[in-house]
């Protein structure tokens, strides 16, 4: 704790501007050595660019990997900095050396070999890199390997002018190396290649995350960062951020934390790397935006996962905001660090170069969150300070709170100075509509509402001023679908003072033939501001407006759910997840039900007019096939909040039976949780899921 509280100290007030070896931990000693060694700075700031992995699968082509250079520069995104074209795995022939020894390309893929490939991302004013692994290749189990051709790997890469390259460990696990020892050899190989040719190293450890098994301490990723910052521009923290076509947001989240773990290794030159950028891979506008903010704040380097030449143009301004860019990178290189509780809203702080703070104010939850912090807390002092909305560009003062109204799955930035001159437009934060009430019913903080037709809802904007002047005559406008119908509740003050706020409420009724989906409340905030006229923001949230509640005696997983998540994959109705078997334990397959990966959540509208809900629920026989490790799983049937029924640890040779009472229930969740031990093999079900209502 002592540890940590120091880093986080120094890293605010500007103490810590270089990784300190005495945080380094085991091998700080190596670490310290290595880089007093000298030797050029190849990526002061992190780079930048787009990978063929998620975007293209396994079989990268010339062509396409030609179309997304052209696109690349067409669209801006080299300008904006994304200048690395980086073939991933797939690349080489099925016998990847030739008789010499030499790497082979797979002429299907590559028919002109690699060299005049390179050339022409060259040509466009881009860079290039490739894929290797630092094991050995082994037929049937990993198609590519340098391990016992380091040296001659290294001198061929650069023969060819790549720029870079990323060294994986699939094979390394799959021989049973030690990381730290191979990627030190494979590092010095890359610095002494016979080109002379600088080339950046892109350290990846992924295989050897918690989530898939119980690896020694050193095989990890989570141990990359005590010996990469001194042989690599950036390194891997954790396993990979998604599938290829299918990165969620919960993923993003996991794989930030894991990366936040060791800020003081991260420096000019030197990266900490928790994978790519993945827009419309699985993640909606709002929750890309976040991983974005966070990204950013993090130091990481920037790599697009995406096909980019099929993004819509909101995810291509989000890739290319100029201020958000500014902050990931910015010249002192720092990373993030939070300050506060964890928790489903927090607080992230970078110190930028100019003595600023970017400051991420983020909502982990399901519904929206006034987010709020003090400049005094995020390492600054002073009684003025501007904040600059990165994604707005709206400008603000504030007399030292720092608060934002932030979406579900949402994350505000802003570039926080102090101010100085004739006082500017107060920081007034137009809260989000959010639904606090449901037929009477309190909605519990965090938890996604749920409407149906016929309900009658309180809905809720709050308003506060965080400004060193007054605004006055505040109002709330809200605007409802065709349909239904908003009541003011209550009188708006006559004006709203320093470090005040103000709840103005409506009642918000639906029409009994409301359609099911997700439908906008949109919330027009004005106020007056002495010299500046009357001001507008414009706020809006989603709702889900819930399907029909069943009715009879139903096979409820035939029943239309609200929303619906898996650790991997989707939720696969009458098939384990996947869909590529019946659902099947103990050698008993099941007819109907709903299989998935831990961790869960299925969500049911049952609008009070169930009694009964039974199942069997257990561990797919699926995983027989495989290793010993993880398949474990927890599982809840929880209504309106409150535990129905909680399984315990459940092992693949077992199943429970599950028999729970429904009546007053109108939400009701079925939650599978990984046992504590990650998701390894957790592939669940919940067979013969059938409701009387």
């Amino acid at each position: 704790m002592k540890r940590h509280l120091t880093v986080l100290i120094a890293l605010l007030t500007g103490l810590l501007v270089v990784p300190a070896p005495a945080y380094a931990g085991p091998a700080a000693d190596t670490v310290a050595a290595t880089a007093r060694a000298p030797q050029e700075v190849l990526s002061p700031t992190p780079y930048m660019g787009w990978n063929t992995y998620y975007a293209l699968g396994g079989d990268p082509t010339e062509a396409e990997v030609k179309s997304i250079a052209d696109f690349l520069v067409s669209s801006g995104l080299r300008e904006a900095g994304y200048e690395y074209v980086w073939i991933d795995g797939n690349w080489a022939a099925p016998t990847p050396r030739s008789s010499a020894g030499d790497l082979v390309p797979n002429p299907d893929q590559f028919p002109n070999g690699l060299k005049p490939l390179v050339d022409y991302i060259h040509s466009k004013g881009l860079k290039v890199g490739i894929y290797t692994d630092a094991g050995p290749y082994i037929p049937g189990k990993c198609g590519l390997g340098s391990h016992g051709y380091y040296q001659r790997d290294a001198d061929q890469f650069a023969a060819w002018e790549f720029d870079a390259v990323k060294v994986d460990y699939l094979c390394g696990i799959a021989a049973d190396l030690d990381p730290k020892t191979v990627f030190t050899e494979f590092a010095q190989a890359l610095r002494n290649n016979a080109s002379g040719r600088p080339m950046i190293f892109n350290l990846c450890n992924p295989v050897t995350s918690p989530d898939w098994g119980n690896y020694p301490e050193e095989q990890q990723s989570t141990y990359s960062w005590s010996y990469a910052p001194g042989i690599a521009q950036s390194w891997r923290t954790y396993t990979d951020v998604g599938f290829v076509g299918e990165i969620k947001f919960k993923d993003v989240l996991r794989n930030y934390d894991a990366n936040a773990r060791h800020p003081e290794v991260a420096g000019p030159g030197h990266f900490n790397d928790p994978d790519y950028l993945g827009p419309e891979l699985g993640m909606n506008d709002e929750e890309f935006r976040t991983q974005m903010t966070l990204w950013s704040v993090a130091a990481a380097p920037l790599v697009i996962g995406s096909d980019v030449r099929k993004l819509s143009k909101t995810s291509l301004d989000i890739l290319a905001d100029r201020d958000v860019l500014a902050i990931n990178q910015d010249t002192a290189g720092v990373q993030a660090v939070r300050v506060g509780p964890a928790g489903t809203t927090e607080t992230w702080v970078k110190r930028l170069a100019n003595g600023d703070r970017a400051v991420v104010l983020l909502n982990r939850g399901d519904s929206p969150a006034t987010v709020t912090t003090k400049a005094r807390t995020v390492g600054l002092s002073g009684d003025r300070f501007t904040l600059k909305n990165a994604w707005t560009n709206q400008v603000t003062e504030s007399a030292g709170t720092i608060s934002a109204a932030v979406p579900a799955h949402g994350a505000a930035l802003f570039r926080v100075s102090r101010a100085t001159g004739k006082p500017g437009v107060p920081h007034v934060v137009a809260g989000l509509p959010q639904v606090t009430q449901v037929g009477g019913d309190t909605v519990p903080t965090g938890v996604a509402p749920v409407v149906a037709g016929g309900d009658q809802a309180r809905v809720e904007v709050t308003v506060r001023n965080d400004g060193a002047q007054p605004v006055f005559a505040p109002r709330v406008e809200l605007a409802v679908p065709a349909g239904w119908t908003a009541r003011p509740l209550g009188n708006a003050p006559k004006l709203l003072r320093p470090n005040h706020s103000v709840n103005l409420a409506f009642t918000v009724t639906l029409p009994a033939d409301a359609a099911p989906g997700s439908t906008p409340l949109t919330a027009t905030t004005s106020y007056e501001v002495t010299g500046k006229g009357r001001l507008r923001q414009e706020t809006a949230t989603a709702v889900v407006v819930a399907p029909v509640a069943p009715d009879g005696d139903v096979v409820l997983s035939h029943h239309d759910w609200i929303s619906a998540t898996s650790g991997w994959m989707s939720p696969t109705v009458d098939m384990s997840v996947g869909g590529w078997s019946p659902i099947s334990m103990l050698s008993q397959v099941y007819p109907t039900g709903i299989g998935v990966a831990s961790p869960s959540t299925v969500r049911y509208y049952v609008g009070d007019k169930c009694s009964r809900l039974s199942a069997t629920i257990g561990i797919d026989d699926a995983v027989r096939n495989v290793g010993p490790e993880g398949g474990t799983s927890t599982f809840q049937v929880i209504g309106d909040g409150r535990v129905l029924f909680d399984s315990g640890v459940v092992t693949r040779d077992d199943t429970r039976q599950v028999d729970v009472d429904l009546t007053g229930v109108r939400v009701l969740d079925l939650v599978v949780g990984d046992a504590g031990d990650g998701g390894y093999n957790d592939r669940a079900n919940w067979a013969g899921l059938n409701a009387t209502c």
